[in-house]
């Protein structure tokens, strides 16, 4: 997997409206769903579907919906496109024309089938979302995907020193991640998250809060981080996606 070419300057995140204009209440639900009905015939008619999935979110307008009692929201802090969400919701309405490992492969990994190679999904991105959903598009990348492969590539490192060490169950892998990667302990960083968005927090997290709290972290992250070290830290979660990535790849191609 390639990074993608463009990076949100870290001293700023942009703030994207769900669209190039204002969402219309009274309109969203029937806009939508004829949205939902011409991806479902673009790929009836020929199109590939991951770029007339690309293209449908391009047309969405609604900030957020509901769907099966469940309220989807589709921005974190109004600033980063949660496009998986969206895709997800898009594709349920074309299940039955979507290959199962394809949309899988996409939905969980960003990643796209080797007939749509050299691109990626960040290429497509840049080339059908339009200005404003591109935006978000790039905070969710850094703040949400990239973070989250960081703080994954940090605890392998303490892993690995505990193992090297004899101390593999010694210490918590993600909590001495947290401290190197923020600073601060993980109780005390979630207890602030909390405090600063109105985070209503369970034993559990859902994947909404969890998207969010990464989000967070990030911009945690730029406030108390130097350039050199936030340049450094990127890097290493770039590495760690592609190093997930290759090995994703290698395991599509090892014959059954």
């Amino acid at each position: 997997m390639k990074a993608d070419a463009d990076e949100p300057d870290s001293g700023s995140r942009t703030t994207p409206a769900p669209s190039g204009r204002p969402a219309k209440a009274a309109g969203d639900a029937h806009d939508e769903a004829g949205n939902m009905d011409r991806f479902r015939g673009d790929i009836q008619g020929g199109e590939d579907w991951i770029i007339a999935l690309v293209d449908a979110m391009a047309r969405w307008t609604a900030p957020e919906a509901t769907h099966r009692g469940r309220r989807l929201r589709f921005f974190i802090s109004g600033e980063a496109f949660d496009w998986p969400l969206l895709a997800q919701r898009l594709c349920a309405v074309a299940n039955d024309l979507i290959p199962g490992n394809e949309r899988e492969g996409l939905l969980l990994r960003g990643q796209l089938p080797d007939r749509l190679s050299p691109r990626t999904i960040g290429d497509l991105m840049k080339e059908r979302l339009g200005v404003d959903k591109y935006r978000g598009y790039l905070n969710f990348h850094y703040g949400v995907t990239v973070e989250e492969a960081l703080l994954h590539a940090v605890e392998g490192e303490v892993r690995k020193r505990n193992v090297s060490g004899g101390a593999r169950y010694r210490t918590d892998e993600t909590e001495e991640a947290f401290e190197r990667l923020y600073g601060a302990p993980r109780d005390q960083l979630i207890a602030e998250f909390r405090a600063d968005t109105g985070a209503r927090l369970g034993k559990g997290m859902s994947l909404r809060q969890g998207r969010e709290l990464t989000y967070w972290l990030f911009g945690y992250r730029v406030k108390h981080s130097d350039q050199a070290k936030m340049a450094s830290d990127t890097k290493k979660g770039l590495d760690q996606m592609a190093k997930l990535a290759a090995q994703a790849q290698l395991r599509r191609r090892r014959p059954v």
